[in-house]
């Protein structure tokens, strides 16, 4: 049995309890300095309202029958844009991360376009999709798909050589060594980059409510910004960010199952 090195050593080791503490102490201290903010008045209600006024406005929100319907339906626009992305993205990553003349043709396109903001094409989606729920889920693909291609494709070059010639020296296909090694062993990687991918998608909700929507907690955020509602944009934003935390614990809950291998320590 080797010795637990200890938590301040390069990749020391934390026991379970004391890393949930620290978790648990991350959040509680930003929120004891929220409150000590509010409580001695050091800023004005209307740009940083008190945690319980917030509070009090999620139970407003979800009296009036809107704030599940809300959550529901920015969920369905971030998985949307999300799954039709990784459709596309995660094939065409391996391609371009397997064969020589698809990354030269399509990588640096890919590069170029993966800095063009997203909002900047809302006016084309507008034109083109219409103002449909299809119209949100483009603008979510669009921050996401170029992203996830190269990240995907990286995931698949990074394979070792030594695997794939062992299998082209035992006669392996082109097709099987892709489909027996390329991507069996890029599989873990893959996986991160799809729980990044997730949580890009949700950065790019409010920016896809922006089109034409009438409902959803971007939407709700940015209304609540024309009222100067403030305390209705901090609970909209923190509901973002717990379902979106939710969301990447439930990939992270998935990596640990399909892959439990590489969460063990040596």
């Amino acid at each position: 049995m080797r010795n637990r090195r200890s938590p301040w050593d390069v990749r020391g080791d934390l026991r379970r309890r004391s890393a949930l503490a620290l978790a648990v102490a991350g959040f509680v201290l930003p929120l004891a300095v929220w409150i000590l903010v509010s409580l001695n008045g050091w800023a004005d209600p209307v740009f940083l309202p008190p945690p319980w006024q917030v509070l009090a406005q999620l139970g407003e929100w979800y009296r009036d029958g809107d704030l599940l319907g809300d959550v529901i339906v920015s969920i369905g626009r971030v998985l949307g844009g999300f799954c039709v992305a990784a459709l596309v993205a995660v094939p065409l990553g391996v391609l371009v991360g397997t064969y020589a003349p698809v990354r030269a043709f399509l990588e640096p396109l890919t590069e170029f376009t993966r800095y063009l903001p997203a909002v900047a094409f809302i006016p084309l989606i507008m034109l083109w999709v219409g103002i449909e729920e299809s119209a949100k889920i483009a603008v979510i693909w669009v921050g996401v798909f170029f992203q996830m291609l190269l990240l995907v494709a990286a995931d698949v070059a990074r394979v070792p050589d030594a695997p794939i010639e062992a299998a082209r020296t035992m006669g392996a296909t082109n097709e099987e060594i892709i489909k027996y090694v390329l991507i069996p062993a890029a599989r873990p990687a893959i996986l991160t980059t799809l729980r990044g991918a997730m949580c890009l998608a949700w950065t790019y909700l409010v920016v896809a409510e922006l089109v034409a929507a009438n409902s959803g907690l971007g939407y709700a955020i940015l209304k609540a910004q024309r009222f100067l509602q403030t305390d209705k944009i901090f609970a909209g934003i923190l509901l973002i960010g717990l379902v979106g935390l939710l969301t990447d614990q439930a990939f992270r809950w998935l990596h640990k199952r399909c892959f439990p291998w590489h969460h063990l320590r040596g």
